[in-house]
């Protein structure tokens, strides 16, 4: 087998595999390979916390859409995917949550992931915390995922606030302590005013050790599998030539809920009819790869001000510059905010035990790719809600046996009747934010959804016509018991039917948790570098 041997070689360098780049080479006698398939994050954009919106297309993303949607009248939807070293955390818009307890405790009670309770993996998550602001049970101040406080909150965030508490909706200011319900600022991953993503939390401090290798450029064909064994991995870089590379204890897929489930395909470890069908080797039938996608369907709603009161007046050159000036001078002002710096967790149902919806206020109109605005020159501001457990479930499935196709992603927004309903009650209550004082008096006019929409089926028209993802694809590679034919990974993320290979990112979530997906992921990162190293 050609290529130099390593003991762990890591498949993609978002999020989880920064973690285990870092974690696992701390051993000095480990020798540790990451691949990505992206590039280094030299663009300044990702450092800066404002760029997030300029980052959802373009280079450092996949180029995916959905395949139709049946139950969202049919549109193919961007599917943001990064393709850069730091994953989604790169290019996310730096919120901070984690899930609420329960989330965890249902993976465990429920679901067949022993060990995944919110008792046991509540220290997962402050060690890789480093809060600035917040400590005590509920966080960590020495980890390598910077969280802080938003400097200055935009006037329009802290309007928004007041008006969710005009809704009846209390302030929180802490969406990840004892209480999750309530509205208020969110925390983000940045800290001293830049992005912290995993790439610079965890990945950059251990790039000095020797025996730590990170290969950007490169994509991986497919494991090589021997006699049952992930013995390494196959991969081209850039000039074309293609490298098997040897891994002598594992090989870690860490490549998020699209690009691992399309690499263990590739490698014939997945539902044996659909491998047949693209010519594949069946080296094990395992029929939950792919399947059970879960992902946040957001639906915005958006409204024009009287004035320039948003970020949106930034977009104009001499507003711009000042802006630039003030953050290369001073470090403060609009580029240290996220865009996205109000939320809240609510419910559409009160007799559910904990929230059933996610809000996130965006200080701007028309900040992301296919998101409405308002008219030229004008300024806006946008609401957007999900569905925080939505029932569908949806695939992801080869299109061919070429690893540089793109997959088949198909998350079925949607498609379960009780997740449009809960969803059409998030734009209501967006509207009656939006309809208080505190934001009322700002507003001239709410353009989307606008005044014809009324009954319940036009709200329901609106949700299939303007939802689109929230960027928090998972469980397409499921963890649960031995019992369950549908789980790939057992607990302890090993695949099953295969030694020497374990998934360790947002893949295995046996259900989407409530919240955005970024800290779980870093969370799944950090106890499977235990894991791996026999630590639990």
């Amino acid at each position: 087998m050609a290529g130099s041997g390593f003991d762990y070689v890591i498949v993609g360098g978002g999020s989880s595999g920064c973690v285990l780049a870092n974690r696992l080479s701390k051993d000095s006698t480990c020798r540790v390979l990451l691949l990505e398939a992206g590039g280094r994050d030299w663009h300044p954009l990702i450092h800066m916390p404002v760029g997030f919106a300029k980052m959802t297309t373009g280079p450092h993303t996949w180029g995916l859409v959905t395949v139709p949607q049946k139950h969202a009248n049919n549109r193919e939807i961007p599917y943001a995917q990064a393709r850069v070293i730091g994953g989604g955390s790169s290019i996310n818009a730096e919120v901070f949550t984690r899930g609420n307890p329960a989330d965890y405790d249902r993976w465990a009670a429920d679901e067949g992931a022993e060990g995944w309770a919110f008792k046991d993996i509540q220290k997962y998550f402050l060690r890789s915390e480093g809060n600035t602001i917040l400590s005590g049970d509920w966080h960590g101040t020495d980890g390598e995922l910077g969280v802080s406080n938003i400097p200055d909150p935009q006037p329009m965030t802290r309007a928004f606030v007041q008006s969710c508490q005009e809704r009846g909706i209390p302030y929180n200011p802490d969406f990840n302590g004892k209480v999750q319900e309530g509205s208020g600022v969110y925390q983000t991953s940045t800290k001293n005013g830049r992005r912290c993503s995993a790439a610079v939390g965890y990945l950059r401090p251990a790039l000095k050790r020797s025996n730590l290798k990170v290969e950007t450029g490169c994509l991986v064909h497919r494991v090589v599998v021997e006699n049952g064994r992930a013995t390494g991995v196959e991969y081209s870089r850039k000039d074309g030539a293609k490298t098997i590379v040897r891994a002598d204890v594992e090989v870690l897929l860490t490549a998020g809920a699209i690009g691992s489930p399309k690499l263990m395909m590739l490698s014939g470890l997945g539902p044996a009819d659909h491998l047949r069908s693209h010519g594949i080797r069946v080296a094990a039938d395992l029929p939950g790869v792919g399947e059970n996608l879960n992902d946040h369907f957001g639906i915005d709603i958006v409204a024009e001000l009287t004035g320039h009161q948003s970020l949106d007046k930034y977009n104009k050159p001499h507003w711009m510059i000042w802006a630039g000036a003030q953050y290369y001078l001073f470090g403060s002002g609009p580029v240290t905010s996220n865009v996205v710096e109000g939320g809240a967790f609510w419910y559409a149902d009160t007799l559910q035990p904990v929230p059933d919806l996610q809000f996130h206020f965006l200080a701007g109109a028309g900040a992301e790719a296919g998101v409405p605005s308002v008219p030229k020159g004008s300024s806006g501001i946008t609401l957007n809600s999900y569905t925080l457990r939505p029932k569908a479930r949806g695939t992801v499935r080869l299109r061919s046996a070429d690893p540089a196709a793109l997959p088949l992603v198909d998350p079925n927004f949607l498609g379960h009747p009780d997740d449009v309903r809960t969803s059409v009650e998030g734009v209501k209550i967006s509207k009656e934010i939006f309809s208080q004082p505190s934001l009322q008096k700002h507003i001239r006019k709410i353009r989307f959804p606008d005044d014809d929409v009324k009954t319940q089926a036009d709200f329901e028209a609106y949700a299939r016509q303007y939802g689109r993802t929230s960027y928090h694809p998972t469980c397409t590679c499921k963890m649960g018991a031995e019992t369950d034919p549908m789980a790939v990974v057992d607990p302890r993320l090993r695949v099953r039917g295969v030694d020497g290979l374990r998934i360790c990112d947002s893949s295995v979530m046996p259900s989407l948790v409530g919240s955005n997906t970024n800290a779980p992921t870093i969370m799944i990162g950090e106890k499977a570098s235990d894991l791996i190293r026999g630590n639990h």
